[in-house]
C-alpha cells in the first residue's frame, strides 16, 4: 500500500466528532490548513499521523513518502501550514540529507519545516537550522511537546529542545573561560584552534568541531605558528600550555 492510499484513507473528524474518509473531505475542509509528514517508512508515518491528529494538532495530517509523492498529490489537501521531516535514526549530516533539507526549504519558503530525528546532538540541530529548518524535535520528547513545538513554527516560532539551549549557554561560558587567556594575541576563532591544539586534537576534529573546512583550519594553525613563532603543532601546544600556566598566575 503506498502513500496513494494513504491520501485518499486520509481522515478527518467532521463537526459531530465522527471520523469520515476520502480525498472529498480534504478538499471540504474550507479554511483548514495541514500538516505534511515526509517519511520514508510507511509504518512510522502513519502511526506519527495518527498520533497528531489524536492529539488535537488543530490542522489537517497527511503523511507521504517524499516531497515528489506531495507534488503529485497535494491538489487532494489542503494548503500546507507545516513541513515535519522525520530523520528517524538519521542525521542532518548524512550524505545528502543537508541537501534536501535546504531544497525543500527553499521551495516551501513560506511554510517552516520541522526536523524529527532521534538525536539531540546540539551540532545537529544547529546543522538543521542552518540548513533553513525552522524547528528541530528530538524523539525523546512525548506526542504533546511535539505538536506544541509543530504549532509554534506554524505561527512562525522556531522550536529547539531545552537541554540543547542549555548545553549551548555551557558552551559559551566555558568556550569564553578557556580561551580568555588567548584573547590578547590571537582571534576568536584563532584562539579556539589554539586551545583545540592545546587539547592534541586532529585538525578533522578540529573542522568538524568547530564547523569549519580542514582547508581553514590549516591556515588558523599557520597563522598562530607565526605568532607563536613556533616551528610545528606541538611547539604550539608547549607555548599555548604556558600562555594558560602565566594566566592562572597572574589571576592569583
Amino acid at each position: 500500500m503506498g502513500s496513494s492510499v494513504e491520501l485518499q484513507n486520509y481522515t478527518s473528524t467532521n463537526p459531530s466528532g465522527v471520523p469520515s474518509g476520502g480525498t472529498e473531505n480534504v478538499h471540504g475542509q474550507a479554511g483548514r490548513q495541514c500538516l505534511l509528514i515526509l517519511d520514508g517508512r510507511a509504518l512510522d508515518r502513519e502511526c506519527l499521523a495518527s498520533a497528531l491528529e489524536d492529539h488535537e494538532l488543530g490542522m489537517a495530517v497527511v503523511a507521504m513518502g517524499s516531497i515528489e509523492e506531495w507534488r503529485m498529490k497535494k491538489g487532494a489537501a489542503p494548503p500546507l501550514a507545516a513541513i515535519l521531516f522525520n530523520l528517524g535514526g538519521r542525521k542532518v549530516t548524512d550524505h545528502g540529507i543537508a541537501d534536501e533539507i535546504r531544497h525543500i526549504s527553499s521551495e516551501f519558503k513560506s511554510v517552516p519545516v520541522v526536523i524529527l530525528a532521534d538525536t539531540e546532538d546540539l551540532g545537529q540541530i544547529l546543522t538543521a537550522l542552518e540548513c533553513g529548518a525552522r524547528g528541530y524535535i528530538p524523539t525523546s520528547v512525548g506526542i504533546d511537546v511535539c505538536v506544541e513545538a509543530i504549532n509554534l513554527a506554524a505561527a512562525g516560532g522556531i522550536f529547539v529542545p531545552a537541554s540543547s539551549v542549555l548545553s549551548m549557554r555551557h558552551l559559551i561560558g566555558s568556550g569564553s573561560r578557556d580561551t580568555q587567556p588567548l584573547t590578547g594575541m590571537f582571534t576568536l576563532r584563532q584562539a579556539e584552534v589554539a586551545q583545540a591544539l592545546r587539547r592534541g586534537k586532529a585538525n578533522k576534529i578540529i573542522a568538524y568541531e568547530l564547523n569549519l573546512r580542514e582547508s581553514t583550519v590549516k591556515v588558523h594553525i599557520r597563522n598562530i605558528m607565526k605568532k607563536l613563532k613556533a616551528s610545528n603543532r606541538t611547539e604550539v601546544a608547549y607555548k599555548v600550555n604556558d600562555l594558560f600556566a602565566e594566566g592562572a598566575l597572574a589571576e592569583e
